[in-house]
């Protein structure tokens, strides 16, 4: 498979603290790739800088063989590149449909209009309804956004990124604040999505990442110290000295 995503060298610096030190990286298409490391490694200034709400001080990014270092990231959703956040971000009185049918129409780039066909709301109300089955929600599509369980924000956000119709999915700690079962349900909607798009999962659930991870890259400090298959990952002696200081990893 050849690779969607390419990061080369990115650096991002605070003061002097590099936050991203030459990072390397590629994300393969049709893979669910997880990213993990311990806190302030610098995962989410990877993901920011991925997704185009920060710039980096060096290196590049490339997007289906597209430079997207420079673009900002209105544009890289439209070429295709989503993410869902670790703070669950809605319309919150506004119904779950609504949420999605916005969503759909902001990718369309319709809008919503006294004389707007009846058929072209009906084929935007149908989709919405469609993402709401995807992510579980179809029983919900009447309720107020700020109303839903906090596990069930968090699949509504995912079918707000899913509206945008990406091909690759920024996936900012999914299962953060959900309880087992709820982390369980989050669990089998993502490896549900594998036949849809491509996944870049940021997660500290270390049995969700090797449950659903084709492959794992390591960052710590800054730099990725090991990239592998779940298994490779849990036998990597420098992995587990690094990240968790201990045999953690190899004991499931």
């Amino acid at each position: 498979m050849a690779d969607l995503l390419q990061i080369r060298g990115l650096v991002k610096r605070f003061g002097g603290l590099a936050a991203t030190d030459g990072v390397d990286l590629a994300v393969t298409a049709d893979e669910i790739h997880a990213l993990i490391g311990p806190n302030g490694a610098g995962k989410t200034t990877l993901i920011h800088q991925i997704a185009g709400s920060l710039r980096p001080d060096a290196g590049h990014i490339v997007f289906d063989g597209h430079d997207v270092t420079r673009l900002g990231m209105h544009a890289r959703v439209g070429a295709g590149l989503a993410r869902s956040f670790q703070l669950v971000s809605l319309f919150r009185k506004l119904s779950v449909l609504d949420n999605l049918a916005f969503a759909v129409q902001a990718r369309s780039g319709t809008s919503f209009r006294f004389w707007r066909a009846a058929a072209d709301e009906r084929a935007l109300f149908d989709e919405a309804r469609t993402l709401a089955g995807e992510v579980d929600l179809a029983d919900r599509v009447d309720a107020r956004a700020g109303a839903l369980a906090h596990g069930e924000q968090r699949r509504l956000e995912i079918g707000l990124a899913l509206a945008t119709r990406p091909r690759l999915l920024l996936l900012d700690e999914p299962l953060a604040g959900l309880g087992p079962e709820e982390s369980d349900r989050m669990v089998t909607l993502i490896s549900g999505l594998r036949t849809r798009c491509t996944m870049f999962l940021v997660e500290h659930d270390m049995d969700a990442v090797f449950r659903l991870a084709d492959r794992v890259s390591v960052l710590v400090s800054g730099r990725i110290i090991a990239t592998d298959t779940p298994d490779g990952i849990r036998a990597h002696a420098e992995v587990r000295r690094a990240y968790l200081g201990d045999d953690a990893l190899v004991d499931g």
